[in-house]
């Protein structure tokens, strides 16, 4: 997959819609709203079926990059393309793309963390959950 890959080549597909409360005095969507729709696509893989996380455990963002590539504007959809590029031992990358009518907007990488509700630090992803992650791996070509 490139860095400006088709919202077709993503694994994993999900959408949100554009409210009118969303937009700026400008007319298009406040950028806030970006990670929110980044959000979407990520529950949608870890929550959608069943949590992925371990018992008594969490996911957390650790790191989030997000490059502002063009407007998106009311009214209408996104969608939101999410494949993973990294499984570790208690953390994993995902790529992200949000688009509009076709046109990429932003793109985004996280690097998500299981932390243990406890103890407050990671805890490593089981083996099922790495398995689960790896069927939507992909390699980004930079």
């Amino acid at each position: 997959m490139q860095v400006r890959p088709e919202y077709e080549d993503f694994p994993l597909k999900a959408y949100d819609k554009i409210r009118y409360a969303d937009t700026d005095r400008q007319g298009h969507v406040n950028n806030a709203l970006f990670s929110t729709f980044l959000e979407t696509g990520r529950t949608e893989l870890l929550y959608a079926k069943e949590p992925l996380h371990a018992e008594n455990a969490s996911f957390v963002i650790a790191s989030l990059k997000l490059d502002l590539l063009s407007e998106i504007r009311w009214p209408g959809t996104v969608e939101i393309g999410s494949a993973i590029t990294r499984v570790g031992n208690s953390s994993f990358s995902l790529f992200q793309g949000i688009y509009q009518n076709g046109k990429l907007a932003a793109v985004a990488e996280t690097v998500i963390v299981q932390m243990d509700e406890h103890t407050r630090k990671s805890a490593p992803l089981s083996s099922e959950t790495k398995g689960q992650l790896k069927q939507y791996l992909v390699e980004i070509e930079k």
